[in-house]
C-alpha cells in the first residue's frame, strides 16, 4: 500500500518540504550559520551615545564632582582639627540636612519652572505658630504642631493659587509673601507675647508624640555602644560624644528618598518635568499643570515648617528672625545640583549634595580658622561656576535632541 505521505510529495524526503519562508529543511541544513541567523540591521534612529556624554548629561554630576573637591580640600586642611571625628561629622552632616530640608521641595518646584523665596520667612512663621498656641494658650504640643502645619500648608497654597490663576512671575508673587510672612511673625509675636522670641516649649513638650518626631535623637543605644567599643570618643563618665542621630537628618534622609522615588518613578514625577519642560504643551497633552504647581507651592510649605519644628524642639524656643535668606541658601543648594534655573532639568540627589557641600564648607571654615565673611564669597563663586556648568549642559542636551 502506498503511504499517503509519499502520494502526495512524491519521491521528496520530509527534509526537503518546503517551509513557510520558502526554504526547505535540507537547504537550511546545508547552509553555514552565517546566513542562516543573520543578525538584525542597526535602527538608524538609535545613535551611540558615548559613557562621558552620558554622564555629562545627569544634573548630579557638577554637585558629586564638587563635593569630592571640597571634601578633599578639607581633608587636607582641618584633617587634624576634629572636622573628621564623630561629633565634627554629626555638626556638618545636620547643617546640611537643614538645608537639604528645603532644597529638596525648592528643588521640585524649580524643576517645574517655579520659585519660592517665602521658604525662609515661612519657618519662622511656622515656629511661632506651634509656640505660641502651646506656651500662651495652653493648647496640647501636637495640636499646636498639625495647626503650624496646616497654616503654612494652606499659606502655600495661596501662594500656588496666586501664581496660576493670575500669571504672575511667581519670584514676584513669592518675594511678596517673604515680606508679608516676616512681617506678620513679627507683628503676632510682639502682639501675643510683647517679644520677637518664645522659649520654654520643652517644658510643655515632654512625653508629646508629635513633638518627639521632631526633636531629639534616635539610635542612641547603637551609639552608647559605639563608644564602649572605642569607635568613637566619649567623656570621662563614658557617656558618647556623639549620642544619636538628630531627627533633622532622619527627615532629610526620608523626604530625599521618597521625593527622588516619586519624581523618577511615578507619572506625578513625569509631571513636574513637564510642566517644567513646556507647561502649554503639557496641558495640551493632559496634564493637570496647576494642580502639580499648588502642590508643590504647598510642599515648599511643608518641609519649611519641618525645618521649623526641628528647630524649635533642638532649642526650645522660636524667634521671630529665624530662617532668614534660607531660600536663597536653598536655591544655591538647587542650582549647585544642576537643576536649571529654565526649569525642566533636575535632580533631588544632586539638590541633597549641594546642600552637603553648604553644610561641609560652612563648618569646615570654621574648623580651619579661616574667617567667616569669606563664606559668602565661596557661596558666590560656586553658584556662578554652577550655573556657567548647567548652562554648557543644557546646551549639550539640547544638541542631542537635534
Amino acid at each position: 500500500m502506498t503511504n499517503p505521505t509519499q502520494s502526495i510529495q512524491g519521491s521528496r524526503s520530509m527534509d526537503e518540504v518546503p517551509k513557510a519562508d520558502g526554504v526547505t529543511k535540507a537547504d537550511s541544513a546545508r547552509k553555514p550559520d552565517s546566513m542562516v541567523n543573520v543578525a538584525p540591521a542597526a535602527d538608524e534612529r538609535v545613535r551611540k551615545v558615548s559613557a562621558w556624554k552620558r554622564m555629562l548629561h545627569r544634573p548630579e554630576l557638577g554637585a558629586l564632582s564638587g563635593a569630592v573637591l571640597v571634601f578633599v580640600f578639607f581633608f587636607l586642611t582641618a584633617g587634624d582639627s576634629g572636622m573628621f571625628a564623630s561629633d565634627g561629622i554629626m555638626n556638618w552632616t545636620t547643617v546640611s540636612a537643614q538645608l537639604g530640608l528645603i532644597a529638596i521641595s525648592a528643588c521640585l518646584l524649580m524643576i517645574a519652572g517655579e520659585f519660592d523665596l517665602s521658604i525662609g520667612s515661612m519657618i519662622g512663621f511656622a515656629g511661632m505658630m506651634m509656640t505660641i498656641p502651646a506656651v500662651y494658650w495652653g493648647w496640647p504640643v501636637w495640636l499646636a504642631i498639625l495647626f503650624a502645619f496646616t497654616g503654612a500648608m494652606f499659606i502655600g497654597y495661596l501662594i500656588g493659587y496666586i501664581v496660576v490663576k493670575t500669571g504672575l512671575p511667581s519670584f514676584i508673587v513669592s518675594l511678596a509673601f517673604l515680606f508679608i510672612l516676616r512681617g506678620l511673625t513679627i507683628a503676632l509675636s510682639i502682639l501675643f507675647t510683647n517679644r520677637t522670641i518664645v522659649s520654654g516649649v520643652n517644658n510643655y513638650s515632654e512625653g508629646d508624640w508629635l513633638a518627639a518626631a521632631f526633636g531629639g535623637t534616635i539610635g542612641n543605644g547603637f551609639f552608647v555602644w559605639l563608644a564602649d567599643m572605642g569607635i568613637i570618643s566619649s567623656y570621662n563618665d563614658g557617656t558618647p560624644i556623639v549620642t544619636g542621630v538628630p531627627m533633622v537628618i532622619v527627615w532629610c534622609f526620608l523626604l530625599a528618598v521618597i521625593s527622588s522615588w516619586v519624581l523618577l518613578r511615578t507619572k506625578y514625577g513625569n509631571w513636574i518635568f513637564a510642566t517644567g519642560g513646556d507647561s502649554k504643551a503639557a496641558r495640551n497633552v493632559g496634564v493637570p499643570v496647576d494642580k502639580v504647581k499648588i502642590s508643590l507651592f504647598m510642599f515648599t510649605a511643608f518641609t519649611a515648617t519641618v525645618y521649623a519644628a526641628c528647630q524649635v524642639f533642638e532649642f526650645g524656643s522660636a524667634s521671630a528672625d529665624r530662617g532668614v535668606l534660607k531660600e536663597f541658601e536653598a536655591i544655591i543648594a538647587v542650582v549647585i545640583g544642576g537643576a536649571l534655573l529654565t526649569g525642566g532639568y533636575g535632580s533631588v540627589i544632586g539638590a541633597c549634595l549641594g546642600a552637603l557641600i553648604f553644610g561641609v564648607v560652612q563648618m569646615g571654615i570654621f574648623f580651619t580658622g579661616i574667617d567667616s565673611d569669606w563664606f559668602r564669597v565661596f557661596l558666590g563663586s560656586m553658584l556662578l561656576i554652577a550655573v556657567l556648568f548647567n548652562n554648557y549642559i543644557r546646551k549639550k542636551v539640547t544638541e542631542a535632541k537635534h
